[in-house]
């Protein structure tokens, strides 16, 4: 969401206070992110009847009401170990309707694999003034807040974070929710190769807009979409070309960085300097294995 977008907000999924110390912040959740896929529904093809699915017993051969349900925890093949209602009650989770904060921590400490989904806390009004004291705070040390929060009878590891201005919260996956990088070995190149792809690197930098990138594909399926509804024929754009495969790295490289520097004299007007060829010294650095 960029500054200043004003919109409406939906209704909060979740409420409950930010316990901060032994100061009580009455808090409203909010999802920040929505999908935009295209969705669709499957239909018979001979009539256009839209396909019902059925809870089946497959023993019974019937179909199966709600209350019939049950949870089941597969612990071998087809054995399963049954979880009621009441056992997940009687579980020790974070408190119901607590963020309780744990530790405060510096952002850069968090990779992002471990971040899972972003949501809007929004203060409820007799909490207005300890959330921005909380905010204030957050600001003041450069600090991200870390604690626990239970959505849909779910416990999740969370990081309340500032976002223009405002607390947004993150769930966090665990540290055993994300799988451990493969063996790559080291691969040598030059500084010749070095110096040619950082000043590609260079020619391509730019402060990030987020504005600037568009769903292609999406824009291209609501296109043949429309096109069908008002029965014309969808004309598919021209695939670019197939990329080759590199035989030669410095050619591709110096390649790369012409094209790179074309682009951005045609928007500056001003040609760029050519960079002194450096002696090919080795560095190693990482490459993934075959």
């Amino acid at each position: 969401m960029q500054p200043g977008t004003e919109f409406a907000m939906p209704r909060p999924i979740w409420k409950g206070t930010i316990s901060f110390g032994m100061v009580n912040i009455p808090v409203k959740l909010f999802t920040a992110t929505e999908s935009k896929d295209i969705s669709f529904r499957q239909l018979h093809e001979p009539d256009n009847a839209r396909i019902q699915y059925q809870r089946w017993c497959p023993v019974e051969e019937r179909k199966v009401e709600t209350d019939e349900i049950v949870k089941g925890y597969e612990y071998t093949k087809d054995r399963y170990v049954i979880v009621t209602d009441e056992d997940f009650e009687n579980l020790p989770v974070a408190g119901k309707r607590t963020i309780e904060l744990a530790a405060f921590v510096d952002a850069e400490d968090i990779d992002p694999i471990y971040y899972e989904k972003t949501y809007y806390l929004e203060p409820e009004e007799i909490g207005a003034k300890p959330y921005a004291l909380l905010v204030k705070a957050l600001e003041e040390k450069g600090k991200t807040a870390i604690g626990k929060i239970a959505i849909r009878s779910r416990e999740r590891l969370c990081a309340l974070r500032l976002l223009n201005g405002q607390l947004a919260m993150e769930t966090l996956l665990y540290a055993d929710e994300v799988r451990p990088q493969g063996a790559i070995a080291e691969v040598e190149v030059s500084e010749a190769e070095m110096k040619i792809a950082t000043s590609l690197v260079e020619l391509l930098e730019e402060d990030f807009d987020i504005s600037r990138y568009k769903d292609d594909y999406r824009e291209a399926l609501m296109e043949l979409i429309e096109a069908k509804l008002e029965g014309q024929e969808f004309v598919a754009p021209e695939e670019p070309e197939e990329a080759a495969p590199v035989v030669d790295l410095m050619a591709a490289l110096r390649a790369s960085v012409e094209a790179a520097r074309a682009r951005k004299e045609s928007k500056s007007g001003e040609p760029e300097e050519e960079e002194d060829k450096a002696p090919p010294r080795r560095r190693k650095t990482a490459a993934r294995a075959s």
